[in-house]
């Protein structure tokens, strides 16, 4: 049987453990588009579509979710998850990402006009030849009042520290955390023996 005392400090490090990845998982979400409960949804001002991209020469049917793996042919799927937005016009862009530059300087790499999608579904091919980063834009309403901007990159791995970042944090706390609870559990324990001590 566990202690009291242990059976604290265990649940305090789970749930330390899903609060922070939780945390980590907004941290790394690109602009407008995160993941959540294993489907990446993209928010076009108050509105929300679902995205998913393949890369069929390469990865066949597998989904990816923000970054494009490697270069080739792309497939995006867009689909309206809220009604309204198969109503309005919807124009896409994805631009390369001109960085300090900003998007005055940027090269258009695709572009579909403004128009009305009954069905919700949204589907784009292109040929990335080339790594680099780049820009979605996505924007929605007669005047184009619901807009949706993320970057993402193509062939582009992260460092390779990110991928252990997250278990370094988590034994850290957890261990910071086994520390108090051992500490509040010997006070706890001075104070019955020093209350034992007066009775006696």
């Amino acid at each position: 049987m566990f202690e009291k005392g242990n059976m604290r400090a265990y649940c305090a490090i789970f749930l330390a453990v899903l609060l922070f990845g939780s945390m980590h998982e907004r941290s790394f979400a690109h602009g407008n588009l995160s993941m959540e409960k294993d489907m990446c949804k993209l928010q076009v001002g108050k509105y929300m579509m679902h995205f998913t991209g393949y890369q069929p020469e390469a990865t066949g049917s597998k989904e990816f979710c923000e970054d494009i793996p490697k270069t080739g042919s792309i497939v995006i799927a867009l689909d309206a998850i809220d009604a309204e937005l198969r109503e309005m016009p919807i124009e896409v862009q994805i631009i390369q990402d001109a960085g300090e530059k900003g998007d005055a300087e940027a090269v258009t790499v695709l572009h579909l006009a403004p128009q009305r999608y009954p069905t919700g579904s949204i589907s784009i091919e292109h040929q990335f030849d080339q790594p680099g980063k780049f820009v979605g834009l996505i924007t929605a309403g007669e005047k184009g009042e619901h807009v949706s901007r993320f970057p993402f990159s193509v062939a582009i791995s992260r460092p390779a520290y990110e991928k252990y970042l997250l278990i370094l944090v988590v034994v850290l706390l957890g261990f910071a955390l086994y520390l108090f609870s051992g500490r509040a559990r010997r006070a706890t324990e001075a104070r019955a023996n020093t209350s034992s001590n007066k009775l006696l």
